[in-house]
């Protein structure tokens, strides 16, 4: 019996480890929460989760958000898609060398305006691998590949609300911090689930040994 309980919960804990990894692991765009009319710096945070390199990341442009400059990135390149009316709807960076390995993540940086109706701003991405494989960011929030989405909230209709990403460096750098905090919600999700799990276990052996 000894054996069979050691066994579960050896089971249960690395469970509990591999959702953890792999909740925490995916295409973030940065800050994820924003104000209508203002203009932001938008970072595309990529990870890479497979033994072969990331190559290619696609962003689709929502209509919420009107991008219209790129940061060149050392080893990328980029192209635009843009449709009739000349607004740019998606943006794809492409590994001139080897791209990001296993243990590595990269950061692309884009700027533009948030839309003056905005509620929400939600960023398809498309991860493409050496080996062809493509992993596609678009699911609902619980979903496994799920979109990052940026909030967006009213403004007050002062001049702050309409701030250039130099100025708003300091916000987004709060709201990293925040995210950090909120990036660990599944792992502390699972310790519970790993914690009722064990106590289920328990109650069911006393359960067997007063039967």
């Amino acid at each position: 019996m000894k054996k069979q309980v050691t066994a579960l919960l050896s089971t249960l804990v690395l469970s509990t480890i591999a959702f953890a990894g792999t909740a925490s692991a995916h295409v973030v765009v940065y800050p994820q929460e924003a104000t209508q009319g203002s203009y932001e710096k938008f970072t595309v945070r990529v990870p890479s989760e497979k033994d072969v390199p990331t190559t290619k990341v696609k962003i689709d442009i929502p209509k919420d958000v009107e991008i219209s400059r790129f940061e060149p990135k050392e080893g990328w390149k980029y192209d635009i898609q843009k449709d009739s009316s000349g607004l740019i709807t998606s943006v794809t960076w492409t590994a001139t060398g080897t791209g990001l390995s296993s243990t590595e993540f990269g950061e692309f940086n884009m700027q533009g305006k948030v839309g003056d109706n905005a509620k929400k701003i939600v960023w398809k991405a498309y991860q493409t691998y050496k080996d062809g494989s493509t992993v596609a960011w678009e699911g609902p929030a619980d979903a496994e590949a799920p979109a990052s989405i940026t909030t967006v909230v009213k403004g007050n209709g002062t001049e702050e609300d309409s701030h250039t990403p130099a100025t708003n460096q300091a916000t987004e750098d709060n709201q990293t911090d925040n995210n950090v905090s909120t990036s660990s919600l599944p792992v502390t999700l699972s310790i519970i689930a790993l914690v009722l799990g064990i106590a289920s276990l328990f109650l069911s052996l006393r359960r067997n040994k007063q039967g």
